[in-house]
């Protein structure tokens, strides 16, 4: 196929972060192609987000059982089954329905691999020929991120599992070793090791995992994995890996001498901007690492380019990717008009005040804006209160033997949040309310008359706020 087709937009990456930005430049008038090389609707949606918490929530409901006297199991989780629904959730690697959404905007959607050919030009590579596109106003850079597989001698050869394919998985190996620390470590660690990965090893190079979120999350979580049965060594870093026959078994050495023996070993050590040759070097860009960006989504430098999600290095969460196509599709419509781009919303502020995360373990790990120690890194007049939530009413009656903790992290200048993380079984629930205070720096004193409910988790917010003096 040959020849130029033209857009008000051409968008490259049809993840959840691309289909939003789409979305909002077809809402404000202008028209946009969307062009991706895989499956549409992106990592999220087949290998990361929805696949991973499909396999961990079977998890979480038995270990809420395990809590609740007068409840009992009736046998181990049905892998099987779970893998089945895993399998829906997924739409079978079928995406379908995603194209059918982007052609629905109306958006064209292009199948192939998209790369910078110029100037408001896209070239596309597909198996039926190249295509050419041009964008009248701007062009979206949204292609996401890829795992990141260490140099460690051995490992590459040994064929390590991402993400990728431990939330793929049709056959959960009886032996698994995992290298990280971080989400993705700890959540599959679990999901598996619930669903017939009996001997999983945790090899963890920090002193805990969930290195960046406050201390006492990953204490409590390294507890929880114990206890589970997981093997989890604190300190270690891999230097060599050995797989001799490929289907075989695999040899994971540390530096302490030691070594594990696994049916596999995944690697999720973090992830590296999804860059490479998508022709950034043909506008003068480095063609590696995360595209900078200004708070606009737009490219230094480059008028009509903008990199939004994981691709620009900013926040590597889904629910942030989709705020920046948000801001970068109302930003490009308003100034495809040529009216002013400096009204309330079309600037993001949300990173700078710290990402909603959600770590689905068991026990949950929520957390929104800075730890402690980020915001005195950053210069704030803090002042941190911790509270236990097992002693709270509601948390009480929601499980026996309920452990939890959660701490808020105060700007002291202002009396506004800085920051706030939940530790505990059901704190998912908790975090919005959070992430609210924190985004919208809501004053403690006016904080103080949001009443939470009676008998709920909820009321932690009333302890923290009385353990600060108000």
């Amino acid at each position: 196929m040959t020849g130029e087709d033209v857009f008000d937009v051409v968008v490259i990456g049809a993840g959840p972060v691309g289909e939003i930005a789409a979305a909002r430049v077809v809402r404000g008038g202008l028209t946009a192609a969307v062009v991706e090389e895989r499956l549409a609707g992106g990592e999220c949606a087949y290998y990361a987000c929805v696949p991973s918490k499909a396999l961990l929530r079977p998890m979480e409901l038995a270990a809420e059982v395990e809590r609740m006297p007068g409840l009992q199991l009736r046998g181990p989780i049905d892998a099987p089954a779970v893998l089945a629904r895993r399998d829906r959730t997924v739409s079978h690697l079928d995406d379908r329905g995603q194209v059918s959404w982007i052609e629905d905007l109306p958006a064209t959607f292009v199948r192939g691999r998209g790369r910078l050919a110029g100037p408001l030009r896209v070239e596309v590579t597909a198996p039926d020929g190249t295509r050419s596109l041009r964008a009248r106003h701007a062009v979206v850079i949204a292609t996401g991120s890829d795992p990141l597989i260490p140099d460690v001698p051995g490992l590459s050869a040994a064929r390590p599992w991402t993400n990728r394919e431990a939330t793929s998985v049709q056959q959960v190996p009886k032996r698994l070793a995992v290298i990280g620390g971080g989400p993705v470590a700890c959540e599959m660690s679990q999901a598996l090791h619930s669903l017939g990965a009996h001997e999983t090893t945790m090899l963890v190079r920090g002193d805990r995992p969930l290195g960046r979120t406050e201390p006492f999350a990953g204490e409590l979580l390294t507890a929880s994995l114990l206890e589970s049965g997981i093997d989890v060594r604190l300190g270690r870093s891999v230097t060599e890996v050995r797989r001799p026959v490929p289907d075989g078994p695999v040899t994971v050495h540390t530096d302490d001498g030691a070594s594990v023996e696994a049916d596999e070993v995944l690697v999720a050590t973090g992830r590296r901007p999804a860059t490479h040759a998508i022709g950034l070097d043909t506008i003068g860009l480095a063609a590696e690492g995360p595209i900078q960006v200004d708070a606009s989504m737009r490219v230094a430098g480059v008028p009509w380019l903008y990199a939004v999600g994981d691709v620009n290095g900013r926040s590597l969460l889904t629910h942030m990717g989709k705020y920046q196509a948000r801001v970068c599709g109302d930003v490009i419509a308003v100034r495809a008009t040529g009216a002013p781009d400096d009204r309330p919303g079309l600037r993001d502020t949300a990173d700078d005040r710290g990402a909603p995360q959600v770590i689905f373990t068991d026990p949950q790990i929520c957390a929104v804006g800075r730890t402690e120690a980020r915001a005195r890194a950053d210069g704030f007049a803090v002042r941190a209160v911790e509270y236990d939530i097992g002693a709270v009413e509601g948390a009480y009656l929601r499980a026996e033997g309920y452990t939890g903790r959660a701490k808020m992290v105060v700007d002291e200048d202002r009396r506004v949040l800085l920051g706030v993380t939940f530790a505990g079984p059901g704190v998912v629930d908790l975090l919005h309310g959070a992430t609210i205070a924190v985004a919208g720096e809501v004053p403690l004193d006016r904080l103080w008359h949001a009443v939470p409910a009676f008998p709920t988790v909820s009321e932690i917010w009333l302890r923290l706020l009385e353990e600060y003096g108000l």
